[in-house]
């Protein structure tokens, strides 16, 4: 058995195992991430019937679909992914890479001139296994989908981001907080404890 073989059944085993998958297969979501954004919604509140919402990194789709329920089918979800997601009554999905332009410019065609209230982004590079380069690797994302925040959302808009930690991280936060009213560190707990994860919201964006 290669040290590989064994990590991945070790990981499968974990995965089984988990309360949250247990729970999200069966209350029909897509992936144990939704327990993550139920969690932030509780606490604040961001998610609202007649909202448009940009979702970035959706695949499998579990915060989309998470979203689509508490907007009780009034407002608009558009989400991307560079992997495929099956269909989600009230989302409209786009499969492409957020760092293409191509891909961004097409994202912007359908927003046409709706400025969104909320951008949320759970996205997340292919790891490597060296915490360096994968650090560097989340915070490109993370700094595309905050430029992107910048662009597009509507004044007092939010923002929601998945960070790793890591020695960007705190110039980020400075980065957040020229550009929101508010900056709120999250780690649901649903963020397995020993994960670099956590969520960072901006509140309020001062456009």
């Amino acid at each position: 058995m290669s040290k590989r073989t064994k990590s991945s059944r070790e990981w499968l085993a974990e995965h089984e195992s988990d309360p949250y998958v247990k729970q999200a297969r069966q209350l029909g979501y897509r992936s144990r991430a939704v327990f993550k954004l139920e969690e932030i919604q509780r606490t604040d509140r961001l998610i609202r019937p007649g909202m448009t919402i940009v979702d970035l990194g959706a695949a499998p789709g579990g915060w989309s679909q998470l979203a689509a329920k508490l907007l009780h089918g009034k407002g608009r979800i558009v989400a991307l992914d560079i992997l495929p997601m099956d269909a989600i009554v009230g989302v409209d999905f786009l499969q492409g890479d957020f760092s293409d332009n191509v891909v961004l410019e097409q994202l912007e065609q359908m927003l046409g001139e709706e400025r969104p209230q909320l951008v949320m982004s759970d996205m997340a590079p292919n790891t490597t296994g060296i915490a360096d380069v994968d650090h560097d690797r989340s915070m490109h994302l993370v700094e595309l989908s905050l430029e992107f925040a910048r662009q597009r959302l509507r004044p007092g808009g939010d923002f929601l981001v998945k960070v790793f930690q890591g020695r960007h991280f705190q110039p980020f936060v400075k980065e957040l907080r020229a550009s929101f009213a508010s900056v709120k560190v999250r780690k649901p707990d649903a963020s397995r404890q020993r994960s670099p994860e956590l969520y960072l919201l901006g509140r309020a964006f001062k456009a």
